[in-house]
């Protein structure tokens, strides 16, 4: 079958920030926009804030293709996030832009990467102005020391602080920091306060992710939307894609949709697995060399206090606080240069921890949760060509996609970095009365970007300054894979930035 519902102008594969961002300029403008999504809708309701709300309970967290993670005990299947919108369903709203420095090439961090921002923060200002508007970001300025320029204030102002925020905040001051607030994609209006927020998709809608805010616009304004459809390869060999191939996830037809111009936003994961088993790795001047290397997925940890009596007793959603003070270093360990975020973070919901743990531990533990409260630490990791995903062509999924590996290990430098931001979260905690202090190193791949990153030199990257991938004409890559470094915040704005950016210049050129 050829075209269904054609003809097209573009094709967007993926609809997280990387491809309703880039969709958005071209349906604005009146072209036909076709999107292909592998997940469905989420449903939003009560269920969601119960303990199979939580993402990987949920049958958005799939594993149906062969993806295998290496780790010491051997290879363990990795799951994808599969749903409409993306991981914005469940992301828990942060939205901090990448500060100036980040596009600068920081030593300590690339190393003989050859990693580059083609691209400079003035490049993509008025990209962020566009998202933070679209997504009603709630933030305050003039707070955060680290804070690039800024046409105005955000759309939205944030709530008051709960009473954790308020101890943390408080707690930090005293110690001689400058905490502000986190800027968040919540709606206000529509916030109940919960905890079930980061890692739940929002049961009232409040969070504003893009299936709430952006795809309903976009599909009202003339886009085909097409979810529950597996992209399986783009043809292409000829350095230009004739088609994309697929299949229609609940019947099992097969699928060939055409247009002239290609945008490719799987995801840092299945980006790369779809340009390895489409063999347009071949085309590209840099090859494998770069393509599906230089992962990257931040060197993330929670720390979490224990304290005598609960610190939030009225349960309110209290992720609104961040410090940035030893965001580009800590004078405790200058040799380690950029370190990243402290930013605050719920205590795990009760339910959650019931369902995750055995029952007897987790019974036990459930019943401590009230009494935590934590902070995450995002430290910048080193991109580093060993990080990989590359093809199992032993091995084939239920449609037809040959299989994938994941290796991925941090440097030693990534590691202490994240430490030198662990000391300085527990001096927090302490400050604010917490008893004792645990730590939970995150290894998911929330975070994942660089595995087929932009850049100047065609030799060490695979995707030039408009991210239109070298080798072949009319194919464009607009999500994290390529961003060439990850700075230290959440990147879910920078990558709905950059995917405006070029969603607008393909607009402009019509």
């Amino acid at each position: 079958m050829q075209n269904p519902g054609g003809p097209f102008d573009a094709i967007v594969i993926g609809s997280g920030f990387g491809g309703c961002l880039a969709a958005q300029p071209l349906v604005d403008a009146g072209a036909r926009v076709l999107m292909l999504e592998r997940g469905g809708w989420v449903e939003r309701g009560a269920q969601n804030w119960g303990e199979e709300g939580a993402f990987v309970l949920t049958p958005h967290y799939t594993t149906d293709s062969e993806y295998k993670l290496r780790t010491r005990f051997g290879w363990r299947p990795q799951g994808l996030c599969s749903c409409v919108g993306g991981p914005s369903v469940f992301y828990g709203g942060a939205s901090f832009r990448f500060r100036e420095r980040d596009f600068e090439v920081a030593p300590e961090v690339v190393g003989d990467s050859g990693a580059e921002w083609p691209l400079t923060y003035s490049d993509l200002e008025k990209h962020y102005d566009h998202v933070e508007e679209l997504l009603g970001i709630a933030g305050e300025t003039g707070r955060d020391p680290t804070e690039p320029p800024r046409a105005g204030e955000y759309p939205q102002r944030p709530p008051p602080l709960a009473k954790t925020a308020h101890r943390i905040h408080d707690a930090a001051s005293a110690i001689g920091l400058r905490p502000f607030r986190i800027p968040m994609a919540i709606h206000g209006g529509r916030c109940q306060s919960c905890t079930t927020c980061d890692a739940f998709a929002c049961a009232v809608e409040a969070k504003n992710d893009l299936a709430t805010v952006l795809l309903p616009r976009l599909v009202e304004k003339g886009l085909t939307l097409r979810p529950r459809t597996v992209v399986t390869r783009l043809d292409g060999t000829s350095g230009w894609i004739r088609a994309v191939e697929g299949m229609d996830a609940e019947t099992g037809e097969r699928l060939r949709f055409e247009a002239p111009r290609v945008i490719l936003a799987a995801g840092a994961l299945a980006t790369p697995h779809l340009l390895f088993a489409s063999g347009l790795d071949a085309l590209s001047p840099a090859g494998d060399a770069v393509i599906g290397r230089y992962l990257m997925r931040h060197c993330n940890a929670m720390m979490y206090g224990y304290f005598r009596t609960p610190p939030n007793p009225d349960d309110e959603h209290h992720k609104q606080v961040a410090i940035h003070d030893y965001y580009f270093g800590d004078p405790a360990r200058p040799s380690l240069g950029k370190l990243g975020n402290i930013q605050q973070v719920m205590g795990p919901p009760r339910s959650l921890i019931r369902s995750l743990l055995p029952r007897p531990l987790g019974a036990a533990v459930g019943k401590l949760a009230g009494n935590l409260t934590g902070l995450l630490v995002i430290a910048e990791d080193q991109p580093r060509a060993g990080n990989r995903v590359e093809l199992d062509t032993g091995v084939r999924d239920r449609f037809g996609l040959p299989g994938a590996r994941i290796t991925h290990s941090y440097s030693r430098r990534d590691r202490l970095a994240r430490r030198a931001l662990l000391r300085r979260a527990r001096e927090i905690l302490r400050q604010a009365g917490a008893l004792f202090t645990a730590t939970w190193n995150v290894n998911t791949f929330s975070h994942a970007l660089g595995t087929a990153r932009m850049g100047p030199d065609p030799r060490t990257s695979a995707v030039d300054d408009t991210c239109r991938f070298r080798g072949v004409e009319n194919l464009w890559i607009t999500d994290g894979s390529v961003l060439p470094t990850s700075a230290g915040v959440n990147p879910s704005l920078t990558i709905a930035a950059n995917a405006h950016r070029v969603g607008a210049l393909l607009a402009e050129q019509g």
